[in-house]
């Protein structure tokens, strides 16, 4: 092949097919429990996830309801990736050996909110969210009245068995506008060429270079959307889970109406949420009250 400004554009819209085409092929998984949201600077702050709107009796004057000043936030993060083509493989029409590598490239992007959402769930336990107490804990301070002030109780959305060495396991409500997860994206992912005959990469290495990058990051909405549990994935545990779930309030014991929606759990317990969710029957013969109640997600990277 002779390089001309042509079949490098030509070589660039082959590329991107093939990047498009991993893209199609990935099947992320992460708009199950996350939300993307939006940004527009470097990051973002959350302060009215201290503030669930509800409805009152319009008796005299509209009452503001001030969002709470809470300073948690979400910077965005860059991210890349890059592949060189040598010079000589173009001249000698061996550009096929290339195809999956953009593929792949294509699939990765798909992937990626996956890749940074669900970890973030098993590091839920120590990382803090926007009450200052970690995601998942038994400390979340609910005060008595709707203002935030009077008594405070510590509300737990977690279940840790001491004894229990296996994985965690989460439940959530994902029917709302915001969900458990925020994807915070500020720069959605962009396929890009250097391959001016007068670009460095090129004239001292023989180098062009095809890549994608983008700007985002993601961390937690309101924990009352949450249950981690670090304990068996047990019809019983599952049953305490949900209940209490559904017994959530906001400040001053206004009910959240919490409904429970998603079990997320990792490959290694996948059966196990099965057998407790697609059977009709227990083992005793007894009806299953947990049959089909929950969407069952088995997500690649938790």
């Amino acid at each position: 092949m002779i390089i001309t400004p042509a079949a490098i554009k030509s070589l660039f819209v082959g590329f991107k097919k093939n990047f498009q085409d991993g893209q199609q092929e990935a099947g992320p998984m992460y708009t199950h429990i996350a939300t993307t949201v939006p940004s527009t600077t470097s990051a973002n702050t959350y302060g009215w996830l201290g503030k669930v709107p509800s409805l009152r009796e319009w008796v005299g004057d509209r009452v503001i309801n001030d969002i709470k000043a809470h300073s948690y936030s979400i910077t965005n993060k860059s991210w890349e990736s890059t592949i060189g083509v040598d010079r000589d493989d173009i001249e000698d029409d061996e550009i096929g050996i290339y195809a999956p590598l953009f593929q792949e490239m294509g699939r990765a992007v798909e992937i990626h909110a996956d890749e940074l959402v669900y970890p973030l769930l098993n590091n839920g336990f120590t990382t803090l969210c926007y009450d200052g107490q970690p995601y998942f804990d038994d400390e979340h301070p609910v005060t008595a009245k709707a203002d935030g002030t009077g008594t405070v109780a510590q509300v737990s959305n977690m279940l840790v068995d001491a004894g229990y060495t296996g994985p965690a396991w989460f439940l959530m409500d994902t029917t709302r506008a915001i969900k458990p997860i925020i994807f915070q994206q500020r720069k959605k992912p962009k396929f890009v060429q250097m391959v001016d005959e007068k670009d460095e990469s090129v004239f001292m290495r023989k180098e062009f270079r095809f890549g994608v990058d983008c700007r985002d990051n993601v961390g937690f909405s309101f924990w009352q959307l949450a249950f981690g549990a670090k304990a068996e994935l047990t019809y019983d545990n599952l049953w305490a889970a949900y209940t209490t779930m559904r017994g959530y309030t906001a400040d001053g014991s206004r009910k959240l109406g919490v409904r429970p929606r998603t079990l997320v759990v990792p490959v290694a317990l996948e059966k196990q949420a099965r057998l407790l969710i697609e059977r009709e029957r227990l083992d005793n013969g007894e009806s299953n009250e947990l049959y089909k109640k929950f969407e069952i997600v088995v997500p690649d990277y938790l």
